[in-house]
């Protein structure tokens, strides 16, 4: 009599089982190429890192970093990364090299206020404004690169970074210009540019868009109430006319003339061999009213 075996029951199949490790072997991949790292650099303790090489490592996702508070240049290139959401506690950061991913956002990036340098691209970011406002609170970049990326096909993509990111000292490889700088602010700004176009002499004009200011009533001194347009002279009248002469002539500048008699000074000669007395020259002094 033949027997037949009965398939377990409770057994699950291989196939769902890897499915569902699949984000798990993800992270546990990255893990395990960080460890390789430390122990190739020779690192023993987590406060003593201060760079990790983890670029063509085919990695997807990445542990969380923040346990390695000292840590300032980090290369990730070459992977296939979709975020930097491990990234957000690691404030001492000053180099970051994710180029050549997936990522399409960059949440949590404003937090790295050391970054000096940012290299992102060749991935896939499409939002410039969101972009863009991550990366205002970098106050220490001076390298960004975000060349062949899906935002860079914006008009005036290049002067759009230069105006909202000043600090900013290369754009792509290439030094910003004063030039572009002026350019920027003129297509981004036209409130200060109407501003910087209005001064002349070192005098700011007030030369607002508002196109109702131009019709503004320019405003005037007062004028004393006894002013005479044309002739501001006081128009009292007197009985005795020599009183009016009298008057008008003290209201007249005084001019006072000088001159000296150069026969009445000695020469050198007079005065030191000839041992002539050192008196005072003649003036003679004319007051006109």
């Amino acid at each position: 009599m033949s027997t037949t075996r009965s398939p377990k029951v409770g057994l699950r199949d291989h196939r769902v089982s890897s499915t569902e490790r699949k984000p798990y072997d993800a992270r546990e991949s990255s893990r395990q190429a960080i460890e390789d790292e430390l122990k190739l650099c020779g690192y023993k303790r987590d406060a003593d890192v201060f760079e990790l090489f983890l670029c063509q490592k085919e990695l997807t996702d990445v542990i969380d970093l923040s346990r390695f508070k000292k840590l300032k240049y980090l290369w990730l290139h070459h992977n296939k990364l979709q975020g930097i959401s491990f990234l957000t506690r690691n404030y001492c950061l000053t180099e970051l090299y994710l180029n050549n991913n997936a990522i399409f956002e960059i949440t949590g990036l404003h937090n790295l206020r050391s970054l000096y340098i940012l290299l992102l691209h060749h991935n896939e970011l499409t939002n410039l404004d969101a972009t863009v406002k991550e990366m205002k609170g970098l106050i220490n970049l001076k390298f960004l690169n975000l060349f062949r990326n899906p935002l860079c096909q914006y008009n005036q993509y290049r002067l759009y970074i230069i105006y909202h990111l000043p600090r900013v000292d290369y754009l792509d490889g290439n030094r910003v210009t004063r030039k572009e700088r002026r350019e920027a602010i003129t297509i981004f700004n036209h409130e200060k540019t109407h501003i910087l176009q209005s001064i002349a002499f070192g005098g700011r004009v007030d030369a607002s868009w508002n196109r109702m200011s131009l019709f503004k009533q320019k405003t005037y001194a007062r004028l004393p109430f006894d002013f005479r347009f044309g002739n501001n002279v006081d128009k009292t009248v007197f009985d005795n006319p020599e009183d009016a002469v009298f008057v008008r002539s003290l209201k007249r500048s005084v001019m006072t003339i000088t001159s000296l008699n150069w026969n009445t000074v000695p020469t050198r000669d007079e005065k030191y061999l000839e041992g002539k007395g050192t008196e005072p020259a003649e003036r003679l002094t004319v007051t006109l009213r």
